[in-house]
């Protein structure tokens, strides 16, 4: 399991530093001026050659991506082009927020589709099987942004239980930052619910064909007994890597939703440099995310040896 863990943290630090060199090159090689975005069009030759000095973008290519990259791993980004205040203090504060917006999500999504998808799979022959099945479909069809409308039709306009936008710090007001949160959460979770449902309903599927639980049919289990005791934990191996990959892409989803529900997170971050053409401060947020899905996926390699002593053994 050490050597597992091991072999992993080495394979995470080398996609780490490939994927910066990658996201710096990208971003470097964009057409236009950073300096000249800042200043504008009215600006002489010379204001934007001093702003490219106090920047630091008239240095080499590989002289600023070593100054970034060791900076970003002390937790220094750099300076904001747009607003001249350090980026890493904004990022993080911004990060802070969508985990709790992405986590409360996950979990809703996790909440649902385990159950649902296995009585879905359990009883697939049966008038509630299908029922699961046919709901976890059309739940797939549905946009992040559209059920977000929905709900806030629903419960803020037409009921008023809920707030349909803002957010509100956990420390600030517990009580006010869940109403804040129920919502958007819920239009992440759904959606991705759906999707997970169909993956676990697949996965027992292809579970209760194996041999090992034909035999413990036969040896007087029920199938819900058979699923119990031996199923479950084989089936979790596949849903496990989905939850991963949804993980993953909620953290992306989350920038349609953090500007539906005015959320002040990561994606409302990113669409606010974008539209300031700070590149440093793009960098700097795609970096995170980078990082952030590269977490995810060894927690789930970490998790799958755990959960399956076959890998273990494999390796």
């Amino acid at each position: 399991m050490a050597l597992t863990v091991a072999r992993r943290l080495g394979e995470f630090v080398l996609a780490v530093l490939v994927a910066s060199i990658v996201v710096f090159a990208l971003l470097s090689v964009l057409p236009g001026d950073p300096a000249r975005a800042q200043l504008g069009l009215d600006a002489t030759p010379d204001e934007v050659q001093r702003l490219r000095e106090q920047l630091g973008l008239d240095r080499p290519l590989p002289v600023r991506y070593l100054e970034w990259i060791t900076g970003f791993v002390r937790g220094d980004m750099g300076i904001s082009y747009s607003s001249r205040t350090p980026i890493a203090p904004q990022v993080l504060d911004a990060l802070q927020v969508s985990l709790l917006l992405v986590g409360a999500g996950i979990l809703i999504a996790v909440l649902i589709a385990l159950p649902l998808g296995t009585i879905a799979a359990v009883r697939q022959h049966h008038w509630d099987g299908a029922l699961l099945a046919g709901l976890s479909q059309i739940g797939i069809s549905v946009p992040n942004f559209l059920a977000g409308l929905i709900l806030v039709t629903v419960f803020s306009v037409r009921l008023g239980w809920l707030p349909s936008g803002g957010w509100t710090a956990p420390a600030d007001d517990p009580l006010d930052f869940l109403r804040h949160l129920i919502l958007p959460a819920l239009s992440l979770g759904l959606v991705r619910g759906a999707i997970l449902s169909r993956y676990t309903r697949a996965a027992v599927l292809d579970i209760q064909r194996e041999d090992f639980m034909r035999t413990a049919r036969a040896k007087g289990l029920t199938p819900g007994a058979a699923m119990r005791r031996h199923g479950i934990r084989n089936a979790l191996v596949p849903v496990i890597t989905v939850t991963g990959v949804e993980f993953s892409a909620l953290i992306i989803g989350a920038v349609v939703i953090e500007t539906v529900f005015v959320v002040p997170g990561m994606g409302s971050l990113l669409l606010r440099s974008v539209a300031n053409r700070d590149l440093g401060e793009v960098q700097a947020i795609v970096m995170v995310i980078v990082v952030l899905v590269l977490v995810v996926n060894l927690l789930v390699d970490v998790v799958h040896s755990i959960v399956d002593p076959r890998l273990r053994s494999a390796r």
